[in-house]
């Protein structure tokens, strides 16, 4: 029986005007990694999700098979260490 591993399901709640999210959109552009976008100021159940898991509305915030992950720098560092597991982009 082999083992298939399942590419991580990923979200990003941001806001377009933040630089710390800019830093992050731009890396997921680079590394052509196919996200779910959920911006925190247009759709307010994203806001309140954000809000109920974890305590703030700081962005950006990368979901990883739902366990939020603060900080677009150590979000970076993990897109680029994990890039070829990720789903990518056309």
């Amino acid at each position: 029986m082999t083992m298939t591993t399942s590419k991580p399901h990923l979200e990003l709640f941001y806001f377009d005007s933040c630089p710390y999210c800019q830093l992050v959109l731009r890396a997921l552009k680079d590394l052509k990694i196919e996200v779910i976008y959920r911006d925190i100021w247009a759709d307010s159940e994203a806001m309140n999700r954000l809000v109920k898991d974890t305590g703030r509305k700081t962005v950006p915030c990368l979901y990883i098979d739902q366990k939020p992950m603060h900080e677009s720098a150590d979000i970076v560092a993990w897109l680029k260490k994990n890039q070829a597991q990720l789903k990518q982009t056309n």
